[in-house]
């Protein structure tokens, strides 16, 4: 069963590639939905597949790439799901 997931994450993650290897974790887990860079220098994306690989992703995405410092994810498992069908970086 498809689920959705929306995440704020927090610390040194924009001007690191952090959008560019949420998109790689998306792509490799065949995950749907986006993620973009927040004004309050936060990153926020939207995960939706399957629960399990969710969490794998969401995994990923507290470690960050090596020139992150990840500080916080906040995760929201949310009832609805949009149907997306690809994985964007929006801007």
């Amino acid at each position: 069963m498809k689920t959705r997931v929306h995440l704020f994450v927090s610390g040194r993650v924009q001007g690191v590639s952090y959008r560019w290897f949420v998109y790689d974790i998306a792509h490799t887990l065949n995950l749907a939905g986006w993620v973009r860079n927040l004004p309050d220098t936060r990153v926020e994306a939207v995960f939706e597949g399957n629960r399990e690989v969710i969490e794998k992703a969401i995994l990923k995405c507290r470690q960050g790439p090596p020139a992150s410092r990840v500080a916080d994810v906040d995760v929201t498992w949310e009832n609805g799901i949009e149907d997306i069908a690809d994985f964007e970086i929006r801007h």
